[in-house]
């Protein structure tokens, strides 16, 4: 009963520094990652380079002693004008677990508006892709997710799949797959963030910068438009009462798995925040997520 309290303890950290929408501050020290004795950490891997700017993912992957891994593409949130990847740290049940961790960062739309984010994205996960072998990792077991827009991304980054409308900055001839997608207060439709009837934020006008009244512009950068039948088995995470992301958004992307008939799975937190939740319920949300990976295969 103690291993599996403390176990259980160490999922939550995880769900829960990775569910947060962290302010960048350069001036805060940065979060320690706990490496394992068993895993490499190889830190500002460089996976993308656009016009000056150097795209970076941290990684931390286990011994190849047990063969090939499965591997976390963890995405921070931050309305994409905030949040660092050094502020995320609680990967320690993942590591238990014998995944591979790539904790990436992205252009904010400080450096580039939209769809600049999504494109470093995709190319953070085909990079991925197109070094498995290199980094002993299992392509057919890489999971993606986050939290806001984290969420967002992660989303992106998966329902595109084989789409390579936002590749450009990183063309590949491997098949562009992820085994599961993990949303938690994710934007599923950026027009209705930016102009709906729900809840509005001026993150999705400023990241949507001169295109913020182009509709199908913002259509193309939403999750909502690429969910189809073979999308990627997906779990949504959205509190009722999320001051932030409307609960609706992630109802409808839910409705939508489920019209066309995607393995997925919704919690709803009554009365939850953005990310914001009791330790009971991010327990019982943290066990569910990883029994849906167990279900599906994507375990070492």
């Amino acid at each position: 009963m103690k291993k599996l309290f403390c176990m259980l303890s160490l999922v939550l950290t995880v769900f829960y520094v990775c569910a947060q929408d962290t302010e960048s501050d350069s001036t805060k020290t940065p979060a320690k990652v706990k490496v394992p004795a068993t895993y490499t950490a190889q830190i500002d891997v460089v996976y993308s380079k656009v016009n000056g700017w150097d795209g970076r993912m941290d990684l931390y992957l286990p011994s190849k002693d047990k063969g090939l891994s499965p591997i976390v593409i963890n995405i921070h949130g931050g309305g994409w004008n905030k949040g660092r990847k050094e502020d995320q740290s609680g990967f320690s049940a993942f590591f238990k677990k014998g995944y591979a961790v790539a904790n990436v960062e992205y252009r904010l739309v400080q450096t580039a508006p939209a769809p600049a984010a999504v494109q470093d994205i995709r190319c953070a996960l085909i990079y991925i892709i197109d070094h498995a072998a290199e980094l002993n990792i299992d392509p057919n077991k890489i999971v993606i997710m986050g939290s806001s827009a984290g969420a967002h991304l992660a989303l992106m980054g998966g329902l595109l799949a084989n789409d390579h409308r936002f590749d450009t900055n990183c063309p590949t001839n491997k098949i562009v797959k992820v085994a599961a997608i993990i949303s938690q207060s994710g934007i599923t439709d950026v027009w209705d963030w930016a102009h709906g009837p729900h809840r509005t934020s001026k993150s999705a006008t400023m990241w949507l910068d001169k295109r913020a009244d182009d509709q199908p512009f913002a259509q193309s950068v939403s999750p909502l438009t690429y969910v189809k039948k073979d999308s990627p088995p997906t779990f949504v995470v959205h509190g009722d009462a999320d001051p932030i992301v409307p609960y609706e958004q992630g109802v409808e992307l839910y409705q939508k798995l489920q019209q066309m008939g995607v393995k997925s799975q919704f919690i709803t937190v009554p009365g939850g925040g953005h990310g914001k939740f009791t330790n009971e319920k991010k327990t019982e949300i943290v066990t569910a997520y990883m029994a849906f990976l167990k279900d599906l295969g994507v375990h070492q």
